[in-house]
Order: C-alpha cells, then sequence, then structure tokens
C-alpha cells in the first residue's frame, strides 16, 4: 500500500471520529474507539540495538558498538531482525489482547544526534560523531526496520531532532545556539538523509531548544526545513513531556493549552506526555483550530494503515519462535566480533593457549552483565560475561583465576573493610597468571540518560574522560606485578586511555557488545576473529582543550575541526593482519554533479585473514568555507585473507564535493581536492600508530 492509499483511508475513517476523539488520538497512549473498531494503542515502543523493555529478545551491541562496524549491509540486517521479532512480539501480544506501551510496532530508533562531545551520557546511542556516517547508518537501520514490504515491517522514527547532544542536566530548559553553517553541515544532514532517502517514517522533536525556538515547537525544524524544503510527510511526535517543559522550564509559554497550541501549529501530530490533553480547551479558547487536530489525526492513522492494521499485513503470520531464535544471537555475536576496536597490540594477541598455563580475569567489568547491554535494552535469556566467555574458551586447555578487583566507583566494596579492599586479591591473581585480562570501564548506570540512575549526580554526563579512581588504582596495581596485561574496556563512549595505552600490553574496546558479548571478546582475545573494527569517535586524551559542554559550535570538535592531536583517531583500529591500500585509480572522470567512482587495490602482507574497513576522506582545497581538516566520505568493508591482494570499487555521493557557506547553503565552491584512500584517516597520528598513510588522489574537477 503506498502512501496515498493509506492517507485516503485514513481520512475517511478519520472522518467518521468525532472532534473529541480525533483530539484523543495525538496522545501517545491512544484510547480505543470501539464504535469504529479501533483497538487502544501505545504509540511508544524502543529498538535501538533489539526490541526494547517488553521482555525477552535479541540484544545487539549498543548503537555506538554496531557504528563502529562501519558495515551498511550488516546494520540493515540487525534492524531487519529487530523489525521481524518486534512484529513476532506484536502478533503475539495483541492475540493476548495485550497492548500495553513497548508492545507496540512504532519504534522510536534510531538516534542518530551527533555525538560532538564525549561526555555526553547519551552519545552511545548514537552512531558517533560524523555526519555522513551517522546518515550512512541512519538510512540502513531505517530501511531494514521498515522494509520493503507491501506494508511496513514497523515504522521507524529519527531522534531527536535536532541540535541535541546533551548536557543532561539542563537538556529541559537548555537552548542549543548553533550558527546556520554547523547546523547544515553537521547537525542535519543525517535528519535530511534519513527523510529523502530512507523514507522514515516519524520524527521525534528534542527537549532542548534550537535558537530560541523548543524543538517540539519549532516553525523552523518542524515545518520549513523538515515538511517544507525536505518534503516529509510522516508525523512528528514530541520527546516524552517536552511539550509540558514550554511553560514549565524554558518559560515561553503561560501554560499546558498555549503549550499545545505552540507545538501544533509547528506541526507536532502527537504528544508523548500529558500535555495533548488541554487540546481540546484550547480549541474552545480559539488557540487550534479543528483542521490541525484533524490533519495530525490523519497523518498518525496513515502511520497505522501503512503498517496494515486495520486490513492485514503480510507480515501477520511471523510466528513468535523468531524471537532470540539461534540465528538472531548469531548475528550478535559477529556484530560484536566486527565493532570491537583494538587499539593497541604489542604482538601480546592473540594468545596462545597451548603456551599459557594460568590467564588471569580482573576488573569490576569482567562478569558485569548490566556493561554488556548499555540502555534502552531488551531482556536476554542468555548473558555471556568477558569472563564467561574467556573461561569458555580457555578452561579445558589453561586454568582461568578471577579476581573483581574493585567496585566499578566506589573506593570500597564491603562496609567496614579499608579503601581498595579487592586489589590486593587482584593483584595475587596477576602474580600466579602468565597474562592478566584487567576488564575495566563505565555500564548504563554511569553513563547514560538524565532519569536513569546515573553517575554519582552528573545526571548520566561524564564530569571527566578518566577512569573511576578505584579503577584506575586497580589498573596500577596490576601493572605493578610486572607481568603482561591486556586492557578492555566495556564502555560507550571515548575514555582517557593513556595510562593503558603506556603500560600496558594491548588494548581493546569492547563498547557494550551486547548479551553475548563476552563470547565476542573471547573470540577476539583468542584470534578465532580477527578484530576489525574502527572508532565512531575520536579518543581524546582529555577534556583540558575542548570547549564547553554547552558550547554547541564545532570549532576544535571531532576529526574534522579539531586542532590537537587524539590519542586515538576517528578511523582507527588494528588487525591481526597488515591491511594497505596500495593503489587507487579513477574508473570514470570525476564531474561536479556525477558519483565518484574508484578502483582501489588492497592488500594484506599480514599472516592472518581479517577483515578491514577501507576510508575514504575528501580535502577541499580552495573553498574559505571548507572543515578545517577533511570529511569522511566514503567506506566499504572488505575480507582481505592472509597474502591476498582484492580489488574494491567505491562509489563517493557529489554532494562530498560540497561546501556549506554561513547561511547554511550547500553548494561546490572549488574544484581542487584530493580524496585519501586508506584504512585510518589521513592525520599524522593515524600514520604513527599504523605506520601506514592512506593514498591521496588530487584532482581538478573538469580536467
Amino acid at each position: 500500500m503506498d502512501r496515498a492509499q493509506a492517507r485516503k483511508k485514513a481520512e475517511a475513517l478519520v472522518a467518521k471520529m468525532t472532534i473529541e476523539e480525533r483530539a484523543g488520538q495525538l496522545k501517545y497512549d491512544a484510547p480505543a474507539i470501539e464504535r469504529l473498531g479501533i483497538p487502544t494503542y501505545n504509540w511508544w515502543n524502543e529498538a535501538l540495538h533489539g526490541v526494547a523493555r517488553a521482555g525477552t529478545a535479541t540484544v545487539f551491541p549498543q548503537a555506538i558498538g554496531c557504528a563502529a562496524m562501519f558495515d551498511e549491509e550488516e546494520m540493515q540486517k540487525i534492524a531487519d531482525v529487530i523489525a521481524e521479532e518486534g512484529r513476532a512480539k506484536y502478533n503475539a501480544f495483541s492475540k493476548e489482547e495485550d497492548r500495553d506501551i513497548y508492545k507496540g510496532l512504532t519504534f522510536w530508533s534510531p538516534n542518530i544526534n551527533i555525538f560532538r562531545d564525549p561526555r555526553w551520557g547519551r552519545g552511545h546511542e548514537t552512531y558517533g560523531e560524523d555526519p555522513f556516517l551517522t546518515a550512512r547508518l541512519g538510512v540502513a537501520f531505517i530501511k531494514g526496520l521498515q522494509g520493503d514490504g507491501e506494508t511496513m515491517k514497523v515504522a521507524a522514527c529519527a531522534k531527536h531532532f535536532a541540535v541535541h547532544s546533551g548536557p543532561e542536566a539542563i537538556r529541559h530548559e537548555f537552548d542549543a545556539e548553533v550558527s546556520q553553517k554547523d547546523l547544515y553541515e553537521t547537525y542535519l544532514p543525517a535528519f535530511e538523509m534519513a527523510v529523502k532517502e530512507a523514507g522514515v517514517e516519524a520524527v521525534m522533536g528534542g527537549y532542548n531548544r534550537t535558537n530560541g525556538e523548543p524543538c517540539c515547537g519549532s516553525k523552523t525544524l518542524l515545518k520549513k526545513i523538515l515538511r517544507e524544503d525536505w518534503g516529509f510527510e510522516g508525523h512528528v511526535v514530541s520527546d516524552c513531556w517536552a511539550i509540558q517543559d514550554f511553560h514549565q522550564f524554558h518559560k515561553i509559554t503561560n501554560g499546558p493549552k498555549e503549550s499545545a497550541q505552540m507545538a501544533l501549529e509547528a506541526g507536532c501530530d502527537m504528544n508523548c506526555g500529558c500535555t495533548y490533553a488541554y487540546i481540546m480547551a484550547a480549541l474552545q479558547d480559539g488557540l487550534v483550530t479543528e483542521e490541525q487536530i484533524t490533519e495530525s489525526c490523519i497523518r498518525v492513522f496513515t502511520t497505522r494503515f501503512l503498517l496494515g492494521m486495520f486490513d492485514g499485513s503480510e507480515y501477520d503470520d511471523i510466528p513468535y519462535e523468531v524471537v532470540e531464535c539461534r540465528e538472531h544471537r548469531q548475528l550478535a555475536v559477529e556484530a560484536a566480533q566486527k565493532g570491537a576496536v583494538l587499539l593497541k597490540n604489542d604482538g601480546i594477541l592473540p594468545l596462545d593457549k597451548k603456551k599459557i598455563r594460568t590467564i588471569g580475569v580482573v576488573g569490576p567489568n569482567a562478569n558485569n552483565r548490566i556493561a554488556l547491554q548499555g540502555n534502552y535494552h531488551g531482556t536476554s535469556s542468555r548473558y555471556v560475561t568477558v569472563l564467561e566467555g574467556i573461561q569458555k574458551e580457555a578452561e579445558e586447555d589453561c586454568r582461568v583465576l578471577y579476581a573483581e578487583g574493585s567496585h566499578m566507583y566506589k573506593d570500597v566494596m564491603e562496609n567496614l573493610a579499608w579503601n581498595d579492599d579487592r586489589i590486593s586479591e587482584a593483584v595475587i591473581t596477576a602474580k600466579h597468571s602468565d597474562v592478566t585480562v584487567v576488564v575495566l570501564g563505565l555500564d548504563e548506570t554511569m553513563e547514560g540518560e538524565e532519569p536513569d540512575q546515573s553517575n554519582r549526580g552528573q545526571a548520566g554526563d561524564k564530569a571527566s574522560l578518566e577512569l573511576p579512581g578505584c579503577q584506575q588504582r586497580l589498573l596500577q596495581a596490576v601493572v605493578a606485578v610486572g607481568k603482561p596485561v591486556i586492557t578492555v574496556i566495556l564502555s560507550g563512549s571515548a575514555m582517557d586511555l593513556r595510562y593503558a595505552d603506556a603500560n600496558t600490553n594491548a588494548v581493546l574496546q569492547a563498547w557494550y557488545p551486547g548479551a553475548e558479548g563476552g563470547t565476542a571478546v573471547a573470540d577476539i582475545l583468542f584470534g578465532k576473529v580477527s578484530p576489525s573494527g574502527k572508532l565512531p569517535v575520536t579518543f581524546y586524551k582529555d577534556t583540558a582543550d575542548l570547549p564547553e559542554f554547552t558550547d554547541y559550535s564545532m570549532k576544535n570538535r571531532t576529526y574534522r575541526y579539531m586542532e590537537m592531536e587524539a590519542l586515538y583517531p576517528f578511523g582507527y583500529g588494528l588487525t591481526y593482519g597488515d591491511v594497505k591500500v596500495t593503489a587507487v585509480a579513477w574508473t570514470e572522470k570525476p564531474e561536479k554533479d556525477r558519483p565518484l567512482k574508484l578502483r582501489c587495490t588492497v592488500n594484506n602482507t599480514g599472516m592472518r585473514d581479517t577483515d578491514d574497513v577501507v576510508q575514504v576522506y575528501i580535502k577541499d582545497w580552495k573553498s574559505r568555507y571548507a572543515v578545517r581538516n577533511y570529511s569522511l566520505c566514503g567506506f566499504r568493508r572488505v575480507k582481505v585473507k592472509a597474502g591476498e591482494t582484492i580489488e574494491a570499487d567505491l562509489t563517493i555521493d557529489p554532494r562530498a564535493l560540497t561546501i556549506v557557506d554561513e547561511e547554511g547553503k550547500r553548494y561546490v565552491d572549488s574544484d581542487e581536492f584530493s580524496l585519501y584512500v586508506g584504512c585510518t584517516q589521513p592525520d599524522e597520528r593515524s600514520v604513527a600508530l599504523t605506520g601506514c598513510r592512506p593514498v591521496e588522489v588530487r584532482f581538478t574537477l573538469g580536467k
């Protein structure tokens, strides 16, 4: 069914409703209209990295871990599995007449905000700091969720529109002031692609104001940009209780009726919250019109018809048995393998079980289930922690010793004990082991959303990039034993890893790797698979050179604009092979308004088969509006066997040649460019870390 047909059916159904009934359907918990055969429906559902908050489902790696795969195809496959499980659960719940929250087909995912500052607690819900990577992965995820059937498989929702990335503590009153250049160059492209290319069905506004207007009541964002400029035809939903913020915290309206008026006038069709309970009162006061209420009601029912809720869908027969089936769980482990990023390796990895008698596993995240799952997660029927993964893999060949070593953030584990009461056990473990794996980092209780249990008063954001003091002391004590140490970090964001980098033999960033993520980590440590993830965010040395958290200017932020040297750069990640791009050639002459087509030669001179990611960055040499450094404009995951040479074709969107000027206009402003093609970005730190420089192709348009 196409949108025109679905809208026609929605118009006919809405025409039979009273105005009170229409207004009632604009709340997320829409009541039944029994005389029209409309069951109650709760619009609120989550699927950030698996069907969330509705019981059992496959728990994939957190979004930032999926982003580190740099793999559009895998992203779409994961989203298709999530939609499959979402449908299966909806079908089963509906038969039980269970139409509660988190049981519907409208999923408020993905989060395609830009992770512009490593302190933001919700950054791990995103696909990182780069607008191009975020757009490509967002499009793939949305397409996977919505499918290409006669009806939509499930409805995706791109959030939070727009210019939203902390601080969490003041998000309900905060005004994100942003230049037109940064708005159109950094904060909007992923949303534009979600609308124009992926056909996303819903868009959710942010809590904050953007340049003075609350996002869920912004005529600039919701009317001009989203609907008029981009042609969006789906529905807009508010973030939860964000419309209430208009009068309660932003203080720009005088009460709920005026807030409802502001949101409805701007084109916010649905309220997650309670403020649209005042729509009828606003209508009686002449603040809103029947036409506005009717139009929003038609839009939300168009979505329900597109999902086949009234006429049936080809997905109605998906059986419950697909939920968390073996194939889906295996895909989640594969995603964790592909997304883990090897940041340092002096040759200690992969471990050879035949040469090791005893392995020590130490650290508060070694056996922490919470750190596997990130936030916005479902419930797995089985979890495999890093400790359990190592035990399963190694115990037939060697002894595995374990010590928790410290709390996640407290200085003491047991009441009445001395501070650091578990460190000596970790030291003993290290002394009795040939190699020690120290598993540190954060979990969703320490970085997350504002209302979540959070890291001691930071409202979900991080105060700094440092490991909690107790974990830092634990690592130092284990290193002081003088035996080999491998650091594994489970976190959703960049940490200050300078000590681990300087003092341990290997560093693996495993993110929040999903329910059975410990299997993936063990597979990498013991060489069953080669690591191949790349950083979707910059790992800074610390926050000293970063702008204020509340400053939304891109100056000195992210790899495109940073002026200092990174600890580990965006796009960086080692493998167990030795993959290089050795040559690049045009397959078509570069032209201004046509895709750029390249063929590159990739060889692996290493001893092990591996995946790697070919990355393409563009530098504009002439325009004064070009980004300070360069921008990612293409990537492709490749498999290269040991000793093998392959060729890979790459197509670069002509949009890569454009700049955005101070007024927010996008156009080609130069004819002199360079493309850098390699397995990292072309900065000097990446070259120093990998010993390899990407191939530069300099070209002049029209020549």
